[in-house]
């Protein structure tokens, strides 16, 4: 399966605050927030992260920050998979069956 035709969803033991353009994420472990592995992202990141809803697959998230920020669909691609293989090892996303949230 290419890239572009997969999809991914976060996860829901978190909480996440948008706060000046960027996102903290706050990993809940046990009921209690996991302060130590608290996450931050930056405003294209935080575009990639509002658009991760295991609906939309890499290819529109892709073509979306192409249009948003005017970036080459190689570099956008690059973001994409450079932060989801940062979340993912994070725990922060998962893997989502095609068009399932």
């Amino acid at each position: 399966m290419a890239i572009t035709t997969k999809h991914v969803v976060s996860k829901t033991d978190c909480v996440t605050r948008e706060i000046a353009g960027e996102t903290i994420i706050v990993p809940i472990r046990g009921h209690v927030g996991d302060l130590e592995a608290i996450y931050t992202l930056n405003e294209v990141a935080t575009r990639i992260w509002q658009l991760i809803d295991g609906q939309t697959n890499v290819g529109a998230i892709v073509e979306a920050l192409c249009k948003e920020y005017h970036v080459s669909a190689e570099d956008a691609t690059n973001d994409v998979v450079a932060l989801f293989e940062s979340l993912g090892e994070a725990g922060l996303i998962r893997p989502s069956p095609e068009g399932v949230g």
